[in-house]
C-alpha cells in the first residue's frame, strides 16, 4: 500500500511567475509561461536554493538567520481563493505579481488547507511537496496598496486561510501554463494527541 495516495482532485496551472530578487518593502515579480523546477526550486527565483536563512516563521525553533532546509522554494495560490481575497477587499482582482506567487492553480477546492506533506504532481512528472499554509504578510499588503491607491490595507485579515501553500521540489521538471496537476495525500489519519 503506497504511503501517498492519488486523489481525484486535479487542477490546472493558470499563471506562473518569478520573483527575481528580494526587494525590501514591496514585491516585484515577473510573469512566465514556463518554469524549470530543480531540486533548489524555480530557476531564477529569489527563493531558489536548497537552504535558506530562518525567518520570523520559525523563531520558536531557530534564531533568525540560522541556515535551514529551504521548504519555501515555491509559493502556490488558488485562483478561486485570490478571487475571494479580492472580494473581501472590494477589489476587482488581485494580481499574482503582487504576492510574489510562483504558481496559480484553478480547480482544487480548499487549496490553502491541502495537508502538509501532500504532493502536487504536474503532468510533466515534476512534483512539489507541500510544506505548510502560507501566511499573509505586510509586504504583500504594502505592494497592493502601492498599486491600488491604498487599497489592500486589510489584506492580512482578508487573506487569512486563503494565501495558498509553500512547497519544495521533490522531482525536477518543466511546468507550463495550461498544465494539469493532481493532489496526492498522505495515507494516514489526522493527528489526535
Amino acid at each position: 500500500m503506497p504511503a501517498l495516495k492519488p486523489t481525484d482532485f486535479t487542477g490546472t496551472i493558470v499563471w506562473l511567475g518569478l520573483m527575481p530578487e528580494r526587494s525590501g518593502k514591496q514585491i516585484t515579480a515577473e510573469r512566465r509561461e514556463t518554469l524549470d523546477l530543480t531540486f533548489a526550486g524555480a530557476v531564477g527565483d529569489a527563493h531558489y536554493g536548497e537552504t535558506r536563512p530562518s525567518c520570523v516563521r520559525v523563531t520558536a525553533q531557530y534564531p533568525k538567520g540560522t541556515p535551514i532546509r529551504n521548504t519555501r522554494q515555491i509559493s502556490l495560490v488558488s485562483e478561486e481563493e485570490l478571487a475571494q481575497i479580492a472580494l473581501r477587499l472590494g477589489m476587482e482582482r488581485i494580481d499574482p505579481l503582487w504576492l510574489g506567487a510562483t504558481v496559480v492553480v484553478r480547480g482544487i477546492p480548499d487549496f490553502s488547507f491541502v495537508p502538509p506533506s501532500s504532493r502536487l504532481q504536474f503532468e510533466s512528472g515534476a512534483t512539489v511537496t507541500v510544506d505548510m499554509q502560507n501566511r499573509p504578510c505586510s509586504v504583500v499588503r504594502d505592494t497592493i496598496a502601492a498599486h491600488e491607491n491604498g487599497q489592500g490595507a486589510a489584506f492580512v485579515q482578508a487573506a487569512r486561510g486563503r494565501r495558498g501553500v509553500t512547497a519544495w521540489v521533490e522531482r525536477e521538471g518543466k511546468i507550463a501554463v495550461g498544465d494539469a496537476l493532481r493532489v496526492h495525500v498522505p495515507d494516514q489519519r489526522g493527528w489526535k494527541p
